[in-house]
């Protein structure tokens, strides 16, 4: 058997050549009797058959027949006495539906469907799948050889799983084998030729089966065909949207065919994607052995997904018993260990109760758009999260913002109430100092009235008493008195200088101060200051020429009185007198000076005070432009607050508008898409109209020309109208799945395959 079985990578060419040779006597007009030529055909395709399924390794030898069948079938023809009869019938069948493939797809599909479920025969799947998805002349076929030659950023991903495609199959079993190579071409040209799906785990597993029956050319144009035409391409799209509406599909049935199982999944958290992800992305491949998943996938190439949800149902029928006693890990082991074994005696049996599963293709369709609007609504809700946690984060920084510039206000708060305070406590002092200079004028001019009464009493005094003499002791009492007013004028001086330090410091202090205002009004005080100054130096001079002019006059007086005891009594009586009228205007001088002495002091003390409330009125008018300053910051800050509660407000009533507005776009949408798919059904019914008015128009030539052309013509116009239908988006969201994208982290497709 080893010599007559070829390896799987030979072409598939030698089957369909064969199967060419035998329809010129398979025809709908031929004989029922067959030719010793068919018959020796017929007999060395049975023996294959034959051979292939006494055979371990079934699937290898299938590929080798196919590939090597020249040879094959020469050595087989010793078997053809042992065909039955309805082997023959079945042979000769699909011989004759492959001949003549265009004419029976249109006019018999009904009973093509009927033989797909019952099992294509090995050595016409190859043909009959191409046939079905229509990949036999694909324009891709060309630039296979140009796609192996180019780089995909998917390389290493498919390398990385290769290995775990079939692992226990001998064709892809051993590392770097021939299998492994063409798997990684196929896999390769596929991720260059859509590089939005590129690589996904799961495509393989399809992909390997397609090279157990055909080339490698062939099996890239079928994968093509199944990935654009059969729904695989959504289902392997980076959001696998299609899977996540499969499950919601699948799901619905569940709940309504077997209502005590859905309870008792959702009771155990047991979720439809972690047993049924894998059925539809590898169509049962990972699931049943490959003799059991091979029948499954025919009838997958001619009635699409549909027979996924089928099979499914039905697994859960037969073993609904078992799994509603059992809790999760249970019902994974049963997944994993029991189900895919149940049906080792042979498929048909799966196959019959999937097909007395309720499946209604309009109940279908009705959940696809109510999970598109659930995922819209998702979407939408997804979209509203992302705004707030905007909108949030936006306002906390606005907070963060205000909140500093609170702290800022607060700050300049309490330095303006310090210094506020500061200025309080020196108001305090200069009123302290104020009151105690305005008593020490009280006292001066108390003194004053005082001294003014003294040089009254002394004038008056000076005419009751002339006839008093002059002692001894009142010439020291005078010299005393002229002491104690040198003293007051050294005082005097001493004042001044005091007087002037502080005019000084004054200066000084408004050379500091910023303000224009009050340096001028500081130049002014010192002006002031100044002049009074002034005015007390010329009084001082005065007071010290009349000092001097007493000293000349008390020196003059003690010459005159030195020989007064030697003199008669007369003269000494003139010139006591003399002394005592000189005495008198001695101590005028004296009242005079201190009288002026007080006037300077007062003066001092009224500049003191002037100054003194000129301070205390800046200070008060700083305190009035910081407290306004704070009601202006106040104010800006409200106004800010109400400008940033107005902003929300009109950003909120467009965001309501935006959002209407998007709703209304994508119900236009939806109903585009819905608009597409009744076009397209329509362009199919009168694609087969055409195609029936062709075969109506060989019999009646007078009117079929008219008839074509006119369903042509409203082919091109639907054509015309899908074409604008579908520029419209489809809105999908992600589905939860079992399978992942391209990662670095290995996954496995099924965790029990």
């Amino acid at each position: 058997m080893a010599s007559q079985v070829a390896s799987p990578s030979a072409s598939l060419h030698t089957t369909s050549s064969s199967t060419t040779l035998s329809t010129p006597a398979l025809s709908p007009s031929s004989p029922t009797r067959l030719s010793p030529d068919d018959l020796e055909l017929l007999a060395k395709l049975e023996e294959q058959n034959r051979l292939l399924e006494t055979d371990s390794k079934s699937l290898r030898s299938v590929n080798g027949s196919r590939r090597n069948s020249g040879s094959s079938l020469v050595s087989s023809s010793s078997a053809s006495s042992n065909l039955s009869h309805l082997e023959e019938d079945s042979w000769i069948l699909w011989g004759r539906i492959v001949n003549e493939w265009e004419d029976v797809r249109k006019k018999k599909e009904k009973q093509i469907k009927e033989l797909v479920r019952k099992g294509i025969p090995h050595h016409f799947r190859a043909i009959v799948w191409q046939l079905l998805c229509t990949a036999q002349s694909m324009p891709i076929k060309d630039q296979y050889s140009e796609l192996l030659k180019m780089t995909s950023p998917c390389e290493k991903l498919i390398r990385r799983d290769i290995a775990r495609t079939y692992p226990e199959h001998d064709f892809f079993k051993e590392k770097d084998s021939f299998g492994q190579e063409v798997l990684f071409n196929v896999m390769k040209a596929y991720s260059l030729v859509d590089r939005e799906v590129g690589y996904c785990q799961g495509s393989a597993f399809i992909v390997g089966l397609l090279l157990m029956q055909m080339p490698e050319e062939e099996a890239f144009c079928v994968f093509v065909k199944l990935m654009q035409d059969y729904r695989l391409r959504e289902l392997f799209k980076p959001s696998m949207a299609e899977l996540g509406l499969c499950m919601y599909q699948f799901e619905y049935m569940i709940q309504e065919q077997l209502p005590e199982l859905y309870v008792h999944f959702q009771s155990q958290s047991f979720h439809t994607s972690m047993y049924a992800s894998s059925w539809f992305l590898t169509i049962f491949l990972t699931t049943f052995p490959l003799p059991i998943a091979t029948r499954i996938f025919d009838i997958f190439m001619s009635e699409g997904l549909e027979i996924v949800f089928r099979v499914g149902l039905a697994v859960l029928q037969m073993n609904q018993a078992e799994l509603m006693q059992l809790d999760m890990e249970g019902m994974l082991q049963h997944f994993q260990k029991v189900i895919s074994h149940q049906f080792d005696s042979g498929p048909d049996k799966l196959i019959q109760a999937s097909y007395q599963v309720k499946y209604n293709a309009k109940k279908m369709k009705k959940l696809e758009k109510e999970y598109t609007t659930i995922k819209t609504k998702e979407m939408e809700e997804q979209v509203e999260i992302k705004r707030l946690r905007t909108e949030n984060r936006l306002l906390k920084q606005r907070i963060e913002t205000l909140e500093k510039e609170s702290a800022s206000l607060a700050d300049r708060l309490i330095q303006g109430q310090v210094t506020r305070a500061q200025e309080a406590e020196e108001n305090y002092l200069i009123k302290r100092e104020l009151a105690t200079i305005k008593q020490q004028s009280d006292e001066a001019i108390t003194k004053l009235e005082q001294a003014e009464n003294t040089i009254r009493e002394l004038q008056q005094q000076q005419w009751h008493k002339c006839s008093s003499r002059y002692s001894e002791d009142f010439v020291l009492q005078l010299e005393k008195e002229l002491v104690q007013a040198r003293l007051s004028e050294a005082e005097s001086h001493c004042a001044l200088k005091e007087m002037q330090d502080k005019v000084l410091e004054m200066e000084k202090r408004n050379s500091s101060l910023p303000d224009e205002n009050n340096v001028a009004r500081l130049q002014e005080e010192l002006i002031a200051v100044k002049l009074r100054e002034a005015e007390a130096l010329m009084g001082l001079k005065e007071l010290r020429q009349q000092v001097k002019d007493l000293e000349e006059h008390w020196q003059r007086h003690l010459a005159r009185t030195a020989g007064r005891w030697k003199d008669p009594s007369r003269k000494n009586t003139v010139n006591e007198l003399q002394d005592e009228l000189m005495t008198i205007r001695l101590r005028e001088a004296e009242s005079q000076a201190d009288l002026k002495e007080m006037k300077q002091r007062m003066m001092e003390m009224e500049t003191q005070n002037h100054i003194n409330s000129n301070h205390l009125r800046r200070a008060e008018q700083e305190v009035t432009n910081l407290q306004g300053k704070a009601q202006y910051l106040s104010a800006q800050n409200k106004g800010l607050l109400a400008q940033l509660s107005e902003a929300k407000r009109k950003q909120a009533e467009t965001e309501c508008k935006n959002k209407e507005e998007v709703m209304a776009v994508r119900l236009r949408e939806a109903d585009s898409i819905a608009a597409v798919a009744e076009l397209q059904q329509h362009i199919a019914e009168l694609e087969i109209q055409k195609e029936e008015g062709k075969i109506q128009g060989q019999l009646n030539n007078s009117d079929s020309n008219q008839y074509i052309r006119e369903l042509k013509d409203q082919i091109a116009e639907l054509n015309d109208e899908a074409k604008k239908g579908f520029q419209v988006e489809d809105f999908a969201g992600p589905a939860n799945s079992v399978f992942c994208r391209n990662t670095d982290e290995p996954l496995e497709i099924n965790p029990w395959s």
